[in-house]
């Protein structure tokens, strides 16, 4: 759970802070040392999705089968777990045994990352733990985009107030899109965690394709697409063909 901070990060005896950190409606600190760790690996070579997605249900795997658009024979599975020893001792060997076993892996979309907080969030458990599964198990939410994207370094020399000012043009793209029900996000860090050295996963979830497409295209207009992002891609684009349960 959450717990309300007093003073300032960090500030205790030099300790080095390395919580999530938001803001209570008193305008008090909060922080919590919850995340979720979400992964999604890609394979082709499937010939039938029932195989797998009875495989998925048999082992009680938490996470979403997808179908890949571009690829006849593909298909990806994402995986959450706020324990990343879960992704070693659970999802590894899993997908060593048959079905996932005989499909032939994609490794150029294996992505993995950790949610965070940018330090407004009132609810750190919903903002870190529950929303991000809400959405990824949300039958309503059939398409999805996932990618991975690399901030330039001419964004982190910008002082602060103007980082924030181009998050906030950035980010009022998705609400809009969020707000009429058309696109909802999932927002994952992986600084460390990914091979291609990428800052930043995104998923782009909703009910039809087309808003998801549309609302990258809004976004390339922004100032931190536009003018501060390295490297943008590769794009998994799918359909559910399977999710667990919402977990009790």
């Amino acid at each position: 759970m959450a717990e309300v901070m007093q003073g300032r990060p960090g500030a205790e005896s030099g300790k080095l802070d390395i919580l999530e950190h938001g803001r209570a409606g008193d305008g008090s600190g909060i922080t919590s040392n919850r995340r979720l760790f979400m992964q999604l690996v890609a394979y082709g070579g499937c010939g039938e999705t029932t195989t797998l997605v009875k495989a998925l249900e048999s082992n009680a795997i938490a996470g979403a089968l997808y179908e890949d658009v571009n690829d006849p024979h593909g298909v990806a599975l994402l995986t959450f777990s706020e324990d990343p020893a879960y992704f070693v001792d659970d999802v590894r060997p899993f997908l060593r045994r048959t079905p996932f076993a005989g499909l032939v892996p994609k490794p150029e979309y294996t992505m993995f990352g950790r949610t965070y907080t940018l330090g407004y969030e009132a609810d750190l458990d919903d903002t870190l733990i529950h929303r991000p599964i809400s959405r990824a198990l949300d039958p309503k939410l059939a398409w999805v985009i996932w990618y991975p994207l690399r901030r330039a370094g001419s964004f982190e020399q910008l002082p602060h107030n103007e980082q924030m000012a181009i998050l906030m043009e950035h980010g009022g793209v998705g609400r809009a899109y969020g707000k009429a029900g058309y696109v909802h996000d999932v927002r994952l860090a992986c600084h460390g965690l990914d091979k291609y050295d990428n800052d930043f996963l995104i998923g782009l979830l909703g009910p039809e394709l087309f808003p998801l497409s549309s609302c990258v295209q809004r976004m390339r207009r922004t100032r931190q697409t536009a003018l501060h992002l390295e490297r943008l891609g590769p794009f998994f684009v799918g359909r559910v063909a399977w999710q667990s349960a919402p977990p009790r």
